[in-house]
């Protein structure tokens, strides 16, 4: 079973330019378009949006891709 998250949780993720951290702002259960793609989101396998610490990038991930910190 994958790690649930809750909004306002802090966590970590790898991305291409190494690690990043930020605050879970929304937790997605139904498919959704994110940056131009869909986003295939499940009531078991939810997939979190993310604004960065240090940008105002939002990112959305897999529970699995994510450590709470």
């Amino acid at each position: 079973m994958a790690t649930k998250f809750s909004v306002g949780d802090h966590v970590s993720w790898n991305s291409e330019a190494g690690e990043v951290r930020g605050r879970i702002v929304k937790v997605h259960r139904k498919d959704r378009m994110f940056h131009g793609r869909t986003r295939h989101c499940t009531p078991e396998e939810p997939q979190y949006e993310i604004k960065s610490d240090s940008t105002d990038h939002v990112a959305m991930h897999k529970g699995s891709a994510l450590t709470k910190i």
